[in-house]
């Protein structure tokens, strides 16, 4: 085994235990915030993954996109979204929890089976690969997959506008009704108003 042979294994088990260690505290941690943290750990090791593999684009994309946005998003939800509620317990809890273990006891007993069965030959990569690929997706993005590319701009447009319409904060309807709003402005109550009570009529 060379230099970078050995680099690369150890690159590899280090990203694969921090893969797999940030995905139970996703599961396993008891703060949400922390959670979304740590997704953030998983999307960033994967993209370690895809850099080993020599797809640097498909690694800068799993950064921009998943780190950078999704999981971004992900922590403004759980900032805005922050209702607090006491849990119930809930009856044949103890089934449930078991019906849990047992589904995912037999996902990982297939997937370790599929892993283990599959001849994992090493074959050469076919067509352009490392920065050359960057140049031909740009391409096809450009001419033949256009139109899914523009409409998926328009779907993050959309989403965007979404994300800033359920971030604003209440409004009062009844000074709607009244006619308070004529300037086109939405009265507003500020977060102290909605916790005290005191904006109501």
């Amino acid at each position: 085994m060379t230099l970078a042979e050995g680099i690369q294994l150890v690159t590899f088990i280090i990203l694969t235990a921090g893969v797999v260690l940030a995905a139970l505290g996703v599961v396993l941690a008891s703060n949400i915030v922390y959670s979304a943290f740590l997704l953030g750990g998983v999307f960033i090791s994967i993209a370690g993954l895809y850099l080993l593999l020599n797809a640097s684009f498909v690694a800068f994309a799993q950064v921009l996109i998943y780190v950078g946005a999704v999981n971004v998003l992900i922590l403004f939800a759980i900032m805005l979204v922050n209702k607090r509620e006491d849990f119930r317990p809930l009856k044949f809890n103890w089934l449930r929890k078991g019906l849990t273990v047992l589904v995912c006891g037999g996902l990982f007993a297939l997937l370790s089976l599929t892993v283990l069965s599959t001849p994992w030959a090493v074959t050469p990569t076919p067509g352009a690969s490392g920065d050359e690929a960057i140049y031909l997706i740009g391409e096809h993005f450009f001419s033949d997959y256009l139109l899914p590319f523009e409409l998926a701009s328009v779907l993050l447009l959309m989403a965007m506008i979404g994300a800033i319409v359920l971030a604003r904060r209440d409004f009062e309807p009844e000074d709607l009704m009244t006619g308070a709003a004529a300037d086109l402005q939405l009265p507003e109550r500020s977060r102290e108003e909605l916790l005290t009570g005191a904006g109501k009529k």
